[in-house]
């Protein structure tokens, strides 16, 4: 088995990297301190990411994308996952949903959003459903060529400073040996639509400057072209999104850990206790040895699965088990890092107590640890099954 990296794939993760220290982490005590992302600093991260070809790198380079392969966006991805999610979300990755835009669709809405000229954002959870997206509520009507649509959407990450929405609504029903099931449409909505209500959602703890918000539909009037896919057929849509998403969200993992373990190396060999570094107690050694060899161990699921989706053999399984494991994974390894620093950890002016806080969201957003271990477990069940 080959482990090694093309020489375009090791000069991604080198310049990604310089990136990230020169223009993001200089940025970050501010973000934290004021929860927000002043205009003119992303304006000037969005500069910078397009003149050295960063910006959209998951998108098909036909469009004007970076057109990078699976496994070239989970390495970049990995290094971006070292900086703040706010400011490295600016250095945007569309949703790879919109890359199901056809027609008309990609000058309205993908090239553009590509271009930096838009910012999408997807809608999915709701107050009665989170994990169980088919018990949505939001409903969308046909009436002639149109769609109409009511309903409340929450948790909607970059919703408050988006152009469009990805929607996904209930558009019918089906009858099937376990009852009546809904049917899901995907549809490219703008923001300034008459019957959308866009509003800031509550403060989070996790992920500072990076805001959610909360979408109120009432008679949102939408064309059938702007339905993303085909209609009632919006999982199948999705299930193409949320693979590779799973799988850059354990990279981001992975890559955050990284930096915290090379934090608490740095700190366990020159802070001095007893009249000797730290790192020579075991209590240390060892948690930094276990921390290296969970992030080794996710790093590994993450890689393995991304090189799997360049080949087209990746499974739902193979990204459940990646993020199931990275997201995991950062939770034990900032939490030990905390433990490393004791009290100097809990210091807002470290950013291991933004990563311990940041960390939380990760076992929740795009699928909760539950949801992965039952994907798991389904997936090595329903062949036994009869």
């Amino acid at each position: 088995m080959d482990f090694s990296l093309t020489g375009e794939q090791q000069m991604i993760v080198e310049s990604t990297r310089r990136f990230v220290e020169e223009e993001l982490y200089p940025y970050e005590d501010e973000v934290e301190e004021l929860d927000e992302v002043r205009p003119e600093l992303r304006q000037q991260i969005v500069a910078r990411a397009k003149e050295q070809g960063f910006y959209a790198a998951n998108m098909p380079e036909e469009h004007g994308g970076g057109g990078l392969d699976d496994l070239s966006l989970i390495l970049f991805s990995r290094e971006m996952g070292r900086a703040s999610m706010a400011l490295q979300w600016i250095v945007a990755r569309p949703s790879n949903i919109l890359k199901a835009c056809v027609g008309d669709q990609i000058e309205r809405y993908l090239k553009p959003t590509i271009a930096g000229d838009k910012i999408d954002c997807l809608a999915m959870t709701e107050p009665g459903a989170g994990s169980d997206v088919r018990a949505m509520s939001t409903r969308a009507v046909r009436d002639g060529k149109d769609f109409v649509i009511n309903g409340q959407k929450h948790f909607i990450t970059n919703g408050p400073v988006a152009d469009f929405i990805v929607l996904f609504a209930a558009s019918g029903e089906e009858e099937t040996k376990r009852g009546k099931k809904k049917l899901i449409t995907s549809f490219l909505v703008d923001v300034d639509t008459p019957g959308l209500e866009v509003r800031r959602g509550p403060s989070c703890v996790s992920h500072k400057g990076l805001h959610q918000a909360e979408l109120f539909f009432t008679d949102c009037r939408v064309s059938e072209a702007q339905i993303l896919g085909e209609e009632h057929k919006g999982f199948d849509v999705a299930n193409e999104w949320l693979g590779m998403t799973r799988i850059e969200v354990a990279a981001m993992c992975v890559g955050r850990a990284q930096r915290a373990l090379e934090m608490c190396c740095a700190w366990a060999a020159e802070r001095k206790q007893f009249g000797q570094t730290i790192g020579k107690f075991q209590g240390v050694s060892f948690k930094l040895a276990d921390m290296a060899s969970q992030i080794a161990a996710a790093e590994l699921l993450t890689l393995n699965a991304a090189w799997k989706a360049t080949q087209g053999l990746m499974t739902d399984m193979d990204a459940a088990i990646a993020k199931l494991q990275a997201t995991e994974m950062l939770a034990f390894v900032t939490d030990e890092a905390i433990q490393i620093f004791g009290g100097m950890g809990l210091m807002s002016s470290m950013p291991l107590e933004r990563f311990w806080r940041d960390a939380r969201v990760e076992r929740i957003w795009d699928g909760t640890s539950e949801i992965q271990r039952h994907i798991i477990s389904r997936s090595l069940l329903r062949p036994l099954e009869r």
